[in-house]
């Protein structure tokens, strides 16, 4: 779906990417880092809005630099920021847009309307942007970046704004969307449990630098060591921190969270049998202790462990 081959971007002195060799899978991709890590500065390159510093790039087999117009035809793009015009009403902005694709005039108005009750704006699709709450908004982007029929869909922190029931319905429809009429969606955000929740693919990007591209179900998953979640008792008092002080005096690794310890280096049933002998030796109680499973955030940690 898409490829790089040493993509550097710089910005005067700044390196939004750097030297970035990828290949983006067919299906919902997660394109995921914080802010800053250069996602948004990816987008653009794919879409053929900015030129590379080095490096090649084919979106759908094509060279954005080299024929972009055709390229922006196949490609539907929800922006980050807030940039609807407020006097429009939703199914004529939607409507206008898919002309913008190509679509004739006839068509791009059933098609804006269709898809403004594909995404639950049915019965608001008259009203104007501006009257529109942040999650109705949203969803306007949304549906004007499907109406015109894409192959790919990008979409740039599409859950900014929402609050969590608005989070999970709009994961939900855009899941749904890609499965039911099998279009590729490019999700960029920087909240990794969203990612791993809905995304078959995923980009991981720190400072303009790759971390880990691959399928999410190969990347997280069942991982190694045990979290042990202690109560923090009043009394005996650091019972949590004498736990994490004998873990890590057996030669362990420990990091932790609050009442949270993360434990490594060692098997299973051996963490198991230490966690045991130094919650009882400390005096405190476990909440819960299980088998740790491998997030996208360990990608992160074990990425600032390299560098350092």
């Amino acid at each position: 779906m898409v490829e790089t081959k040493g993509l550097t971007q710089r910005f005067g002195q700044t390196v939004a990417l750097d030297r970035l060799d990828l290949q983006m899978q067919p299906g919902v991709t997660g394109l995921v880092g914080a802010n800053g890590a250069g996602k948004t500065t990816l987008l653009s390159a794919m879409l053929g809005l900015r030129t590379p510093t080095a490096g090649s790039l084919t979106v759908l087999g094509i060279d954005p630099q080299q024929a972009g117009h055709r390229l922006r035809a196949m490609i539907g793009f929800a922006p980050e920021r807030n940039v609807l015009p407020d006097e429009m009403r939703a199914v004529d902005f939607v409507r206008h847009m898919a002309e913008v694709q190509g679509i004739p005039r006839s068509e791009a108005r059933t098609r804006a309307s269709d898809t403004l009750w594909l995404v639950g704006l049915g019965e608001e699709r008259l009203r104007t942007l501006g009257t529109m709450s942040t999650g109705q908004r949203q969803r306007v982007k949304l549906a004007q970046a499907i109406a015109s029929d894409p192959k790919l869909v990008l979409l740039d922190e599409p859950t900014d704004g929402l609050d969590p029931v608005q989070r999970s319905e709009m994961l939900n429809l855009i899941s749904q969307i890609s499965k039911s009429f099998s279009i590729d969606v490019v999700l960029s955000s920087h909240q990794l449990e969203e990612v791993e929740r809905v995304c078959d693919n995923v980009v991981a990007l720190d400072a303009g630098r790759l971390v880990a591209c691959g399928l999410i179900s190969e990347l997280v998953g069942a991982g190694d060591g045990i979290t042990l979640e202690l109560v923090d008792l009043a009394d005996p008092p650091g019972s949590v921190d004498a736990v994490e002080s004998a873990l890590a005096a057996a030669g362990l690794e420990v990091r932790r969270e609050a009442a949270v310890l993360a434990v490594r280096g060692a098997e299973f049933a051996e963490l198991c049998d230490h966690a045991r002998d130094s919650v009882a030796a400390a005096g405190a109680r476990i909440r819960r202790l299980e088998a740790r499973r491998r997030t996208l955030e360990d990608l992160f940690d074990g990425s600032a462990a390299d560098s350092r």
